[in-house]
């Protein structure tokens, strides 16, 4: 075999691994434009900072111990706001926007209020409730999408915007209410056949 062909063998190799790696739609996610299973290519991207350089993502101090915070390297337009910043905390992704009062947006996005106090909003609304197989233990699990505007006081004059997606199990089933038992009968009752 030729140099030239084993060196095209081992390019066609690689492209399947190369192919498969497609970029994260930041917008789709923030959005809830996609699915739990597309949320779920965020973690490994977020875990480890040479990735999340390689998908646009530069990882910036910790500023809430609850999220990790990163600058785009191409702002990106959610909401019909311009964002350079995202937060990524658990099963949430969301833009930093420079956006001091999430009211009129809240309103706009048809969302309910959760918390309105002046140092402090959160509202948010479920976009998709269904039932789904787990793919991997065939469990019945309900796949949960959450559409959410909040403000958080280590980011004053922002607004974050964003989705939650989640894989839960179902509600178990309520223990069914036992049967009434019949009243025992009475010891001061008269006999049968009675005096």
């Amino acid at each position: 075999m030729t140099a030239f062909k084993t060196l095209c063998l081992g390019l066609l190799a690689l492209l399947p691994a190369t192919a498969s790696a497609a970029p994260l739609d930041l917008a789709a996610l923030i959005e809830c434009r996609q699915g739990v299973a597309d949320y779920a290519a965020v973690a490994p991207v977020v875990a480890d900072p040479l990735k999340a350089v390689a998908n646009g993502l530069q990882p910036l101090p910790q500023g809430n111990q609850f999220m990790n915070e990163y600058r785009l390297s191409t702002p990106l337009t959610v909401f019909g706001q311009r964002t350079e910043y995202v937060a990524v905390a658990g099963a949430s992704i969301m833009a930093i926007l420079d956006l001091a009062d999430p009211r009129p947006l809240a309103k706009t996005l048809a969302l309910e209020d959760g918390v309105d106090t002046p140092d402090k909003f959160m509202a948010g609304r479920e976009l998709v409730s269904r039932d789904v197989t787990d793919p991997k233990t065939g469990e019945p699990m309900i796949e949960s999408i959450i559409l959410s505007l909040s403000t958080v006081k280590t980011h004053p004059g922002k607004t974050l915007a964003g989705c939650t997606y989640s894989l839960d199990l179902p509600a178990e089933e309520e223990a069914p209410v036992p049967a009434p038992t019949p009243p025992a009968a009475s010891v001061n009752a008269a006999p049968a056949g009675g005096r």
